[in-house]
């Protein structure tokens, strides 16, 4: 009897499933790519440690800016514009909507989340955005790259498989860059007292002065500074239609956040759509035999670097642990965010890609476009939100989310990788 349990086992794993894979073969191509990602993390981790100590503070931040600005441009642009044309353009228009879709969706799995853990004041609204927004650019982007890259994986040859891959990640860049500067930018809002270090966490939140007047709050954070100062002109001062429009024009840049917005990746991503799309341009530009080529094959060059450079300076600031943050948040609220995102938004996902597919808004036999549709709801909290936190004076709170959230991503995102490829292969 004992005999037989180890070889039923065996069995079961070796058995071949849905389009030829045993459940262990599937569970070899889905922690591959995790352990190639967490053998690159701790690189990073230990350059930056104290005994190595070449990957410091400075030099991470560094990095950082690389990749941002020049290395995932570039990959955006090469691999993006390669792959997409205007009939392909229709076809992906779902792409942009699963990103709201997922925003949406996580958003109010994180709001009931935040009502029963009751995060201590003023991280309501905190909890709500670590929850609902998740990484929908560099995790993907480096977990494709380490799935094609494996030869026995479902999707193909590693140049197509990574081509498309890359360019269903690239074309819904743009969508999360507003996202996280206009709901994200907003939802971060300091509370009253204009700075997140609030000494009472009892405080109510809503703390109205018993005056009925507005109190100068003093601007402790650089969020109550003003977005445009304008001076009051006098009253028979005729100002000129052309500096009205020119004023009119700059409040509106200010408010929608366009600085923020217009950044390298969206940049590249808009470029690389309207030449893909425009055939005359497309011969120019992207073609093996077009007389510009050596611009995309450079980029390409390029885009190769990003994916372990970000993963170096990934592993290099956790370094530093979770910080002071973690004791602001406390461990149940910490806990809370973790499994609300790594736990309960995705199978929320799979049952929204589902239902898209049986709606027939899908390209046909498309196992990747899928595949990158469930991505977009598996992936830890986006470091991009912790750039914004950082921006409205909960940076630290936001690292250590970051932090713990990354640490068990490793896991979970294994565990979900083997459920999608049984569903879809």
């Amino acid at each position: 009897m004992m005999d037989r349990v180890p070889r039923l086992l065996m069995e079961v794993l070796t058995e071949p499933q849905r389009g030829g894979e045993s459940l262990l073969g599937s569970i070899k191509i889905a922690v591959l790519p995790i352990a190639k990602v967490f053998t690159m993390c701790f690189l990073g981790f230990l350059m930056a440690s104290k005994y190595v100590n070449i990957l410091p503070a400075n030099g991470r931040k560094l990095l950082n800016g690389l990749v941002f600005s020049l290395l995932l441009p570039c990959l955006i642009f090469s691999q993006l514009g390669q792959a997409i044309t205007y009939e392909k353009l229709l076809q992906w228009w779902f792409i942009p909507v699963n990103i709201v879709i997922a925003t949406i969706s996580g958003s109010i799995i994180g709001c009931i989340v935040a009502s029963i853990v009751r995060p201590p004041y003023p991280y309501f609204k905190f909890t709500v955005v670590q929850i609902g927004i998740g990484n929908i650019g560099n995790v993907p982007l480096v977990l494709i790259a380490a799935l094609c890259r494996d030869k026995s994986n479902p999707f193909g040859d590693y140049e197509i498989c990574s081509r498309d891959g890359n360019a269903y990640i690239s074309f819904g860049q743009w969508v999360g860059a507003i996202v996280l500067y206009t709901y994200v930018f907003n939802m971060l809002k300091p509370p009253r007292e204009g700075t997140f270090d609030v000494q009472d966490a009892n405080l109510p939140i809503k703390n109205p002065n018993r005056d009925g007047t507005q109190s100068h709050l003093v601007a402790s954070s650089p969020e109550q500074v003003p977005l445009l100062t304008t001076d009051i002109a006098p009253a028979d001062s005729s100002g000129s239609k052309k500096g009205k429009v020119k004023e009119f024009f700059n409040f509106l840049y200010e408010k929608l956040k366009l600085k923020q917005i217009i950044q390298p990746p969206i940049i590249a991503s808009v470029l690389a759509i309207i030449i893909g799309c425009v055939p005359i341009l497309r011969r120019q530009v992207f073609t093996s035999d077009a007389p510009l080529y050596f611009f995309t094959d450079s980029c390409l060059i390029l885009g190769d670097a990003m994916i372990p450079c970000i993963l170096l300076a990934l592993g290099g600031n956790l370094v530093d642990g979770p910080g002071p943050g973690s004791s602001k948040l406390g461990l149940r609220t910490t806990a809370a965010i973790v499994f609300g995102r790594l736990v309960l938004v995705p199978p929320t996902g799979l049952g929204i890609v589902m239902l898209a597919d049986k709606l027939g808004f899908l390209p046909a036999g498309d196992k990747m476009f899928r595949f990158v549709l469930l991505l977009q709801h598996t992936m830890p909290t986006s470091v991009l939100s912790g750039a914004v936190a950082n921006l409205r004076g909960c940076g630290k709170e936001a690292a250590a989310v970051l932090f713990w959230v990354h640490i068990f991503a490793i896991f979970s995102m294994a565990g979900w990788i083997i459920l999608y490829l049984n569903i879809l292969f």
